[in-house]
């Protein structure tokens, strides 16, 4: 072989083995070793316990997350009807979310169910609908009042939260997930 022959060679040999060694690292470099890559848990179900005001996020039995929530301020017994204000209790399911809520971020509770309209049905009114997990009001923008949604019942049977605690909850629930509503 030429000496120019070898020296081509061998730069085609470094530049392969260096394209090589990019690879490595783009693709296998973090496995095993390195920087460490994140997992999101998700919650298998969700318990929201209206007369603690607590919402909690469970897997394989064990509670994970906790969070403090608002309700209306009629919170007490089954939702019966649209308009009563009530938060229904029961087994549901969180079924869809909307990301563009006049709330931050809202996912649905499956209410109301076959049972729910049955009962109503017999009552002779509407069940209602539309019960959500959700965050603040966006047209609240003072600090102030912000702050003060922490302090009150204040939906119309919904379950509020503070807007960064929505934020995990929508990363940590998947459409799907049972929920129960408990007195």
């Amino acid at each position: 072989m030429h000496k120019h022959s070898i020296r081509t060679a061998r730069r085609s040999t470094q530049g392969l083995a260096a394209a090589l060694a990019l690879l490595y690292a783009v693709t296998l470099g973090g496995c095993g070793g390195g920087a460490k890559t994140t997992q999101v848990d998700y919650a298998d179900r969700v318990v929201v316990k209206k007369s603690d005001r607590k919402l909690q996020l469970l897997q394989k039995g064990k509670v994970v997350k906790e969070y403090r929530v608002a309700l209306s301020d009629n919170p007490r017994g089954h939702k019966i009807r649209e308009g009563d204000r009530r938060t229904p209790i029961g087994d549901y399911v969180l079924d869809w979310r909307n990301p563009n809520s006049k709330y931050h971020k809202a996912i649905h509770v499956s209410y109301p169910n076959a049972r729910d309209m049955e009962f109503a049905k017999f009552l002779g009114v509407e069940p209602g609908g539309m019960i959500m997990l959700h965050g603040l009001p966006n047209d609240v923008t003072s600090p102030v009042l912000r702050a003060d949604y922490r302090r009150v019942d204040w939906t119309n049977g919904c379950i509020a939260l503070q807007d960064n605690e929505i934020d995990e909850i929508w990363r940590m629930v998947r459409d799907g997930t049972p929920i129960r509503i408990t007195e």
